[in-house]
C-alpha cells in the first residue's frame, strides 16, 4: 500500500497521464485528491472522475491554478520549453511545504528554483515510455532545497509506475542516454530484426511474432533467473553451433562501439537543450 498527499499533474499527456494511471492503480491512497490539467477541454474532460478533479486552460485560464492549490506535489509534465512560463505562474499559489517535481528534459533545478518562492523543494526526473505499463525506470535527482522528505515523497510517487533510481542531477542527462532513450534502442533492434526475419520469407505478421516474443521471453528470462545477460548469451551459445556463428558476426559490428557512439551523440543533446 502506498499512501501519498495531494498530487497534481499539470499537463497529463503521455507522461503525465501515464503517472496518472500509476496513481489511479490498486494498493495506491492520494489523500486529499488527484488534479490534472490539459490544455483542451476534450481532454480534460476524458479524465475527469471521482478520484480525479481535471482542468483545461482552453476553459478556464486559472486552471493551473486551480489544480496546485492545496497539493502537496506538484508533478510539471510539459514541454521543455513551457516550463519556466508555468513555474512563473503557479508559483505564488503553491503550498509553502509543496514540491515541484519536473519532468522535461533539460530543465535544471537550479532553472526552476530561480523560478519559485524558496520554501518550495524542487526535483528533476526522468521516467522513460514504460511508465505506460507500470515498467519505468526513473532517474530522479533532487535540488539544493529538497529535503529527505521530499526525496521520499518523489521515489513513492514514480513508485507507482515502475522503479526509481536515485542519482545526482550531474548524472542525470547520463542516464537519460541509458534509461530515457533506451526503449527507443531496443525497438530500433527489433524493428532490424523483424526486417530479417522478413528477408528470410516470413510474413509481417509471422516476424512480428518472432521477434515480438523472442525479446519478451528473453527479458522476462533475464528478470526470473538470476543470472547476468552474458551467462544466459553463453548458456544458448553451443560450441562450433549456429548462435556462435551468427554471435561472432555481432561482435565484427562492434556494437559495443556502436552503443557508445549513440549515447555520446544523446549525451551531447541533453547538454545542448540544458544550455538553452
Amino acid at each position: 500500500m502506498v499512501t501519498l498527499p495531494a498530487v497534481a499533474i499539470l499537463g497529463a499527456g503521455s507522461m503525465g497521464g501515464a503517472i496518472l494511471s500509476g496513481l489511479l492503480g490498486p494498493g495506491v491512497t492520494v489523500e486529499g485528491g488527484i488534479r490534472v490539467t490539459n490544455r483542451t477541454e476534450q481532454k480534460a474532460a476524458a479524465l475527469r472522475s471521482d478520484g480525479v478533479a481535471s482542468f483545461s486552460t482552453e476553459s478556464d485560464p486559472r486552471a493551473n491554478l486551480a489544480a496546485v492549490s492545496g497539493a502537496k506535489i506538484v508533478l510539471a509534465a510539459v514541454k521543455p520549453a513551457m516550463v519556466p512560463d508555468l513555474l512563473r505562474e503557479v508559483g505564488d499559489a503553491l503550498d509553502p511545504d509543496a514540491i515541484v517535481v519536473s519532468v522535461a528534459a533539460g530543465v535544471t533545478t537550479r532553472t526552476m528554483e530561480a523560478l519559485l518562492p524558496e520554501p518550495v523543494g524542487v526535483l528533476r526526473a526522468m521516467p522513460n515510455t514504460p511508465a505506460i505499463v507500470g515498467r519505468a525506470v526513473t532517474g530522479l535527482s533532487a535540488g539544493s532545497r529538497s529535503t529527505a522528505e521530499h526525496l521520499a515523497l518523489a521515489t513513492a510517487l514514480f513508485e507507482t509506475v515502475g522503479t526509481v533510481v536515485v542519482v545526482p542531477e550531474e548524472r542525470i542527462d547520463a542516464l537519460s542516454t541509458i534509461s530515457g532513450s533506451g526503449p527507443a534502442y531496443v525497438f530500433y533492434l527489433i524493428e532490424q530484426f523483424t526486417a530479417t526475419a522478413m528477408g528470410l520469407g516470413f510474413s509481417p505478421e509471422e516476424a512480428a511474432t518472432l521477434v515480438n516474443t523472442t525479446f519478451l521471453g528473453a527479458s522476462e528470462l533475464l528478470a526470473a533467473s538470476g543470472k547476468t545477460p552474458e551467462e544466459l548469451r553463453i548458456q544458448v551459445t553451443s560450441p562450433k553451433g549456429t548462435t556462435e556463428r551468427a554471435i561472432a558476426e555481432l561482435e565484427k559490428a562492434d556494437l559495443k562501439g556502436l552503443f557508445d557512439k549513440a549515447t555520446a551523440a544523446a549525451l551531447e543533446r541533453a547538454q545542448e537543450l540544458a544550455a538553452g
